[in-house]
């Protein structure tokens, strides 16, 4: 697969992921951020992302950070680990060690 069609897949999971979290629970009000996080920042995968301005690299430790990967305008931390969980399984599915990482806000 190319980095688009993962990237694409990626998105595709984690607004589905959200949206179905969303009409089975609402939207819990524990406020916060959830990223993906990829350790490993010198691969094509994320030199495509690097090229395409999406996500930047952390402010502490190494690797590339996607914030809010889904876009999801929601301030639930809940849903919005929801998003980067699924979408840190469609990159670990294509060989990319990606993990979905939170804080409270």
């Amino acid at each position: 697969m190319t980095p688009e069609q993962i990237y694409s897949d990626a998105m595709t999971a984690a607004k589905n992921a959200e949206r179905e979290f969303m009409e089975q629970h609402g939207e819990p009000m524990y406020c916060g951020f959830a990223w993906v996080r990829i350790d490993k920042a010198r691969q094509p995968f994320v030199t495509w992302l690097k090229k395409n301005n999406i996500g930047d690299k952390p402010y502490i430790g190494r690797g590339w950070h996607i914030w809010n990967p889904a876009g999801n305008n929601t301030q639930s931390m809940d849903i919005k680990m929801t998003g980067a969980r699924a979408f840190a399984k469609v990159l670990r599915d294509n060989g990319i060690e990606a993990y979905a990482d939170c804080r409270a806000d």
